[in-house]
């Protein structure tokens, strides 16, 4: 019993130095996909962002919504298209992107308030945060967007009163269409906006890793000057391209650190931030 006390002591002591540096700075939080659908893997995150809060970090959250998007579309026997990796979004499915959205995000607000939290969501017009524009693309996407600019006013004014922003990937263009957005480009944008400490995208794999089947192959740090080095030799590939290219373009516009970590680990979020070795990839300027 006194040595495992001792073990949480020593925890304690090693988070002190990192949360005294992280006092009162903003943390951007991108989380969507298996962990949204999966109770113990979202309770573990809230709990995460509950104890940043708490201990004087300010979390912005940003979330998706894909895998439930895609079952409800099938569900409503709507075709699931994707061009280049972007959701190909008519009338219909926006439809049903606003309304998984929704839903997941009344859901993170109100557990969020169970743990002890104040919080707030915003989803597309019920919460014009993001104001957004069409997206061109060689094949016509629909109603997909990108960011022009977001209420950070409101936002910073949320987090003086220690009230957890919850955000939807969806934007407002000047004629009131709304947009769906890529999540991870949105979760960059708001951190470069707001001139965040830390932007950290929640996704499945452990980070960037040379062998993906050998999990002692994890790259723990890569700096910007490195990452083409590592696309040309394809240790970067697939699904993980749009999450780095996220990581590097908030990077390279002032967020100081970016990391991709895996949100299967309980508490991966305060074992990257609290802990010396952190547990996925950290993306730095250098």
């Amino acid at each position: 019993m006194m040595e495992e006390a001792i073990k949480k002591v020593d925890i304690l002591i090693e988070a002190l130095p990192y949360i005294k540096k992280f006092y009162g700075k903003v943390v951007v939080v991108k989380y969507g996909g298996s962990a949204v659908e999966h109770e113990e893997l979202n309770h573990s995150i809230l709990e995460d962002i509950t104890f940043m809060n708490l201990v004087g970090i300010h979390p912005v959250i940003v979330h998706g919504a894909g895998p439930f998007i895609t079952k409800r579309m099938k569900e409503a026997g709507v075709d699931v298209r994707f061009v280049d990796g972007i959701r190909v979004t008519d009338k219909k499915t926006l439809e049903i992107v606003n309304e998984s959205l929704g839903e997941v995000n009344r859901d993170i607000v109100r557990e969020l308030k169970e743990l002890g939290n104040e919080a707030k969501g915003f989803i597309g017009k019920n919460g014009e945060i993001i104001s957004a524009k069409k997206k061109n693309f060689a094949h016509d996407a629909g109603f997909v967007g990108e960011v022009t600019g977001f209420d950070t006013n409101l936002l910073f004014s949320l987090l003086r009163a220690k009230i957890i922003p919850v955000v939807a990937p969806l934007g407002v263009g000047g004629d009131g269409q709304l947009y769906n957005l890529n999540a991870d480009t949105v979760a960059a944008e708001l951190a470069v906006a707001m001139e965040a400490e830390k932007m950290v995208l929640l996704t499945n794999v452990r980070g960037i890793m040379k062998d993906i089947d050998d999990s002692d192959s994890l790259l723990s740090s890569v700096k910007l000057a490195d990452l083409n080095l590592l696309l040309q030799n394809r240790i970067i590939n697939g699904g993980m391209i749009p999450k780095v290219d996220a990581c590097s373009s908030a990077a390279e516009r002032g967020v100081h650190k970016t990391h991709i970590i895996d949100a299967k680990i309980l508490h991966a979020l305060l074992i990257e931030i609290y802990t010396d070795k952190g547990i996925g990839t950290e993306i730095i300027k250098g």
